[in-house]
């Protein structure tokens, strides 16, 4: 056989393309852009956003003076039921859960994602050392500086992981419905809580609500990265 008529080398197999932007990637990117935009208005202090903040929490504090029996309920809801330690069980009950499944390395990155929201709102707690409305007749309390809403960022945090958790594992259909309504009532439903009771200031938990996101997006991102890279 002539060196004309020999095989070529086969050729090498094309190389993959670097997997486009993500919704997760992009629900970060922004989120962080708007936390970023948002701590500098904060940080100023920019007069609109200031009088935005001051309006609106003075109409609600007038509200629970008045309304004791109301108040009370948002206290159950905001000391009990969405209490930052509360969203924390919830998440190391789901690191458990996954631990007893055999699935390690999603437990420690549930963990992960759980410690890494606590540290990023106390860091920027200090940093910001941003003083909560004080009022001569407050209904409620609460300590550390105002900026970001831990229990907003908590509850954001918890509930985008549990339903990645969830959705990872085939919920679907109602029950699925559920959850994100649940989940939805949840992180909503606390941050309002901490503007009636007179305890943060409104950009403090959107703040607290865009940092959660931020956490859910970059743990989803980096965890089904590494796990492609496994696969592969």
């Amino acid at each position: 056989m002539s060196s004309s008529q020999k095989l070529s080398p086969a050729p090498s197999p094309p190389r993959r393309p670097a997997p486009p932007m993500t919704a997760a990637a992009r629900t970060g990117t922004l989120c962080l852009a708007l936390t970023a935009v948002l701590t500098l208005l904060v940080a100023l202090p920019w007069s609109p956003l200031v009088s935005f903040d001051r309006d609106v929490v003075e109409t609600l504090h007038g509200s629970a003076v008045t309304q004791p029996g109301f108040t009370h309920v948002n206290r159950v809801l905001t000391d009990w039921v969405w209490d930052p330690w509360t969203m924390r069980l919830l998440a190391a009950a789901a690191t458990l859960w996954l631990w007893w499944r055999g699935e390690r390395l999603l437990a420690v990155w549930v963990a992960a994602a759980s410690v890494l929201a606590a540290a990023v709102q106390q860091s920027l707690k200090a940093v910001a050392d941003r003083e909560r409305p004080q009022w001569p007749d407050p209904v409620d309390s609460a300590q550390y500086a105002a900026f970001p809403s831990g229990h907003a960022m908590t509850a954001a945090v918890t509930c985008g992981l549990l339903l990645w958790l969830a959705r990872r594992c085939g919920a679907a259909g109602h029950g699925w419905a559920a959850g994100v309504l649940v989940a939805g009532v949840s992180v909503l439903g606390v941050g309002l809580t901490r503007l009636y009771l007179g305890v943060h200031w409104p950009s403090d938990v959107v703040a607290g609500w865009l940092l959660g996101a931020s956490v859910v997006a970059l743990t989803v991102l980096s965890y089904e990265r590494l796990a492609l890279s496994r696969r592969g």
